[in-house]
């Protein structure tokens, strides 16, 4: 099974929990830090126009619609998108990052700005996507992506780029099949963006107020004009 299909299939197998988990609020680092972050982030570029990407049960794409913004989530998740689509307030479209990348399913879309909250996982995928969504882009649009800081996950493992174990620990949910997931050191990061010709115009630290441990790492990128 390829990275792709054993991450999807994860994600099948665990919407339900899934869903719970955001809707009571289960994770900390999102109730108190990450959530906040992201949102602040994408008011900050202040956007008409906005793709939600690895969009969920749609808490953020709501969240950006409720502050006057034009969004649209998108998942490849069907029992996510299903649920989004039952809360309402907000657009959403079932498609993966290969139906983005391969198949063009947004290829008629022009978006102020694209925002990916912790939904980078894979390898070939990930940069595949990187590559492909400047032309999802507005000549003066922005990609915001939020995910794990780098520097926080390298108690016991060497900080170099490679496929990690994954788990479900520490979720309040009988969460099942965990998935393997593709480590980024921070310079590995910028360099795939220089290679999609994406200027790096601010990097955001989030820290927890308790640790003083940063919570993520925001990247907020242009288009090179």
């Amino acid at each position: 099974m390829t990275s792709t299909a054993a991450i999807l299939d994860s994600w099948n197998a665990n919407a339900e929990n899934w869903i719970q988990t955001i809707d009571q609020e289960e994770i900390a680092s999102r109730k108190w830090v990450t959530n906040q972050a992201i949102t602040e982030a994408v008011c900050s570029v202040k956007p008409a126009t906005v793709l939600d990407l690895g969009c969920g049960e749609g808490w953020l794409t709501r969240k950006l619609g409720a502050q006057g913004m034009d969004v649209l989530g998108v998942d490849g998740i069907p029992a996510l998108l299903e649920n989004a689509q039952q809360k309402g307030r907000g657009q959403f479209q079932l498609a993966t990052y290969q139906d983005i990348t391969q198949n063009g399913i947004l290829s008629d879309h022009l978006f102020d700005a694209i925002v990916i909250n912790f939904a980078l996982i894979d390898k070939e995928d990930t940069e595949h996507l990187i590559q492909y969504l400047p032309n999802l882009l507005q000549s003066v649009g922005h990609i915001i992506i939020q995910t794990l800081h780098p520097f926080s996950s390298t108690e016991k493992e060497p900080y170099q780029s490679g496929w990690r174990e994954g788990s479900w620990n520490g979720m309040q949910r009988a969460f099942v099949q965990p998935y393997q997931w593709y480590f980024r050191t921070l310079g590995d990061w910028i360099a795939l963006f220089r290679k999609a010709d994406l200027e790096l115009v601010e990097l955001r630290e989030p820290l927890h107020p308790q640790t003083l441990q940063p919570a993520s790492v925001i990247f907020m990128l242009k288009k090179q004009i």
